[in-house]
């Protein structure tokens, strides 16, 4: 049994479980948001908004997409989508599969795309035109930005009906047929919800013969999702749930702003096609576009309608088996050349938000995906050095940097007595990936692990013996 606390706050949450290493909320080591989810073949993707390069709105981080065989442990390798690289890139939506190809529905430059690749991890091309949005050859928007009828062209989802018909939903109640090329829409519709006001994030999925059409309320720590359904068609006519919140912020628990997201129903491995649905939401995190990515529980009423949702930190843990030779080796204590002062975190729009980021040695060592180790920015050769309490063969070390989407290059040596270190990994080159995995076979106790370039921090940092050796 061992304690996660949610550190990320003036007072911590604690919670005693067992779970897989690091596998509560958030699930992702990054600052990430608007989260698609899909699973194909058993493998969960992550398609979402890069957050982290602290200009708000102004720019976002380029498109990379998460994959998980369990939906614990995460991994990305450079970016998947090329057109994208560069612009700014939002709420990808979730991957559509149709006839063998697999179509994308990004928001780009505040405007509706799509995209289509012959596999869920990319490489993703712009469809219908030049693979450009410059010139006069580049495909023009499925939405702009101010949409037909009032709505806004920013997070669209697209829904496949079990005739194969598809349907588009995008920000401020849009929606329409979508035609089999996948790429021209019918007439618009706005659709009628029980609530008014701004609502982006929108959902349309189907489960016994009821369609649900999730959508968001508010924002920033008061983020809310209701939801209406229909049983007739996905473009209603709808029926209003008396309990149609299903997900608001849960102050007892310190969880603000269950915002854009999705639902997910896994139908590989362990469900085997049964009837388990899992809601994936941003939490506020740290304040504008510095999020982070939960996933937890959708349960149903025998009558078809939704329950709200429990938010958790625990989140709902490994939904896969997933077999490695590789097991954990526990870190005693980790120490480095600087620290970032903690970071108080200015509530935008609740007065209770009371959150404090801290950035200490240990938040690398936590095993939790909501907690980061970062350097002093005065800091020129920054460096972490972690401490398995005594030497042991090791055979890999994983690295799970801050702000992974820029890149990174560093040095990693190891030492049986902290004395005399040996070369074992690490790369000059800028890479863009997470984790960073080392595997080598060495006797240690100490790893250290040098900044060369990018932003010096980690989420976590992790060493593992090869069972097989």
């Amino acid at each position: 049994m061992r304690a996660l606390a949610w550190v990320i706050g003036v007072t911590l949450f604690h919670s005693t479980i067992t779970l897989a290493q690091g596998s509560g909320n958030p699930i992702i080591p990054d600052l990430i948001a608007d989260p698609s989810i899909v699973s194909f073949d058993g493998t969960f993707y992550c398609y979402a908004t890069t957050d982290g390069y602290n200009q708000g709105l102004a720019t976002s981080g380029p498109p990379v997409v998460w994959m998980s065989n369990d939906l614990v442990n995460w991994h990305f390798k450079g970016t998947f989508f090329p057109a994208a690289v560069g612009q700014l890139y939002w709420a990808p939506s979730t991957a559509t599969k149709v006839k063998g190809k697999y179509y994308l529905y990004p928001t780009l430059n505040t405007n509706i795309y799509a995209a289509v690749a012959n596999s869920p991890a990319g490489p993703f091309h712009l469809l219908n035109g030049a693979d450009t949005l410059a010139g006069s050859k580049a495909p023009k928007p499925m939405v702009t930005l101010k949409g037909p009828k009032g709505t806004k062209g920013i997070d669209a989802e697209v829904f496949i009906d079990d005739d194969g018909k598809a349907y588009m939903v995008w920000a401020q109640r849009g929606a329409a047929r979508l035609h089999d090329d996948m790429y021209t829409l019918d007439t618009t519709v706005v659709i009628k919800t029980k609530r008014s006001g701004y609502s982006e994030g929108p959902f349309l999925f189907k489960r016994k013969g009821i369609y649900y059409y999730l959508y968001t309320l508010s924002g920033h720590e008061n983020y809310q999702y209701a939801y209406i359904y229909s049983k007739v068609s996905p473009l209603g006519p709808f029926e209003f749930p008396q309990n149609d919140i299903i997900a608001t912020t849960d102050h007892a628990k310190g969880i603000y702003g269950p915002g854009h997201g999705c639902v997910f129903n896994d139908k590989g491995y362990k469900d085997k096609g049964t009837d388990n649905y899992y809601f994936a939401y941003l939490e506020f995190g740290r304040g504008s576009t510095n999020r982070q990515v939960w996933v937890d529980k959708l349960n149903f009423n025998e009558d078809g309608t939704i329950q709200p949702v429990v938010l958790t930190h625990e989140g709902v843990g490994p939904l896969h088996e997933w077999k490695s030779h590789f097991i954990p080796v526990p870190i005693r204590r980790a120490t480095v050349s600087s620290s970032l002062p903690d970071m108080p975190i200015k509530p935008i729009r609740d007065s209770t938000l009371n959150r404090t980021e801290t950035y200490q040695p240990q938040n690398a060592i936590d095993q939790s995906n909501g907690t980061r180790w970062m350097a002093a920015t005065t800091d020129s050769v920054a460096a972490i050095t972690i401490d398995l309490g005594y030497a042991r063969k090791i055979n890999r070390l994983d690295a799970f940097f801050v702000k992974p989407t820029a890149g990174h290059a560093y040095k990693l040596e190891y030492s049986t007595n902290g004395t005399i270190w040996k070369r074992c990994g690490g790369h000059s080159d800028l890479k863009i990936q997470s984790p960073h995995t080392d595997n080598f076979a060495v006797t240690a106790r100490y790893f250290k692990l040098t900044f060369i370039k990018g932003v010096p921090g980690l989420w976590e940092i992790r060493a593992y013996q090869d069972t097989r050796r």
